[in-house]
């Protein structure tokens, strides 16, 4: 069985992304990293360079900013660099810029490839996620915060990124039929001192709105302000490894109070069915879980 890992950057180090991170938190289970590093206005490809791991293979592309509509272009550089991957790799791992992977779970996502490997019904395989917000030490709660993705997938050029990079389709818009990974994306895009989180954000709806109407959404301040009341629950579990020097730089402050969190009134009648029923109405599956 050989594993490709893949994923896409740009401004890395302007907009704080822990790329690095997020590649060397899958990098020991690939055998071949492809890495689409878009044109950047900083020193992203040399940083993509100095992880020196000769498993590394960086295209380097241009981003099509026209493509506003839903976040297109992020799913255009998805593609671009998982059509690079070559052929002899029977499953692709991706991995955003903001994501990280615990070393304590990679066992069991190899295991689980191994497992499906020659299973013709298994497309790829679905994480649950965990996503901090405002600092390392609390996860979000709401239902804004989708609970898993698509995150290996065949080697089947059909497949494509789907919307604004967030899943996959194949063929001619088929969710991809996928099995449990059993294994946790550490997601840190709202983790970020609030000066660049502020930046990164216009950067960010830049993708979906003109440059206007970015503008009135994310505001003139200097910093971004973290929303205490957002729910949320303290994290007691261990980041992975490849984090936890950039976790002990952590420059700012967050606190908040999760038993004085303001839940919209959708979320709280979601909870109520969710605790008597196991369903959660509403929910956003682009996938078919298939049962192990």
């Amino acid at each position: 069985m050989k594993i490709a890992g893949f994923t896409f950057v740009r401004n890395a180090i302007t907009y704080d992304y822990p790329v690095v991170q997020a590649i060397q938190s899958i990098l020991p289970i690939c055998d071949y990293f492809m890495v689409a590093v878009g044109k950047s206005d900083d020193q992203t490809l040399e940083l993509v360079k100095s992880i020196g791991d000769p498993k590394i293979h960086i295209i380097e592309t241009e981003w099509d900013d026209s493509l506003r509509e839903g976040g297109r272009v992020l799913a255009v550089e998805t593609d671009k660099a998982f059509q690079a991957i070559p052929s002899e790799y029977d499953w692709c791992f991706y991995i955003q810029g903001d994501e990280c992977v615990h070393e304590k779970d990679l066992p069991a996502v190899r295991a689980a490839m191994e497992k499906w490997k020659n299973d013709p019904k298994t497309d790829g395989l679905l994480f649950q996620y965990r996503h901090f917000y405002g600092s390392y030490d609390f996860i979000g709660m709401s239902r804004r915060w989708y609970r898993s993705e698509i995150r290996v997938v065949r080697n089947d050029k059909r497949i494509y990124s789907y919307r604004d990079a967030q899943g996959f389709r194949k063929g001619d818009g088929e969710k991809l039929r996928v099995r449990k990974a059993n294994a946790y994306i550490h997601h840190y895009g709202w983790v970020r001192h609030p000066g660049v989180q502020q930046q990164k954000q216009l950067h960010f709806k830049k993708l979906w709105l003109t440059d206007e109407d970015a503008l009135k959404f994310v505001g003139t301040a200097d910093t971004f302000l973290y929303d205490g009341s957002e729910p949320l629950t303290r994290f007691n579990g261990s980041h992975p490894q490849v984090m936890q020097s950039r976790i002990q730089t952590q420059n700012w402050h967050f606190s908040t109070d999760p038993t004085k969190a303001r839940w919209p009134l959708k979320d709280r009648l979601s909870n109520w069915v969710e605790r008597f029923t196991g369903w959660r109405p509403g929910e956003y599956r682009n996938y078919i879980l298939l049962e192990d």
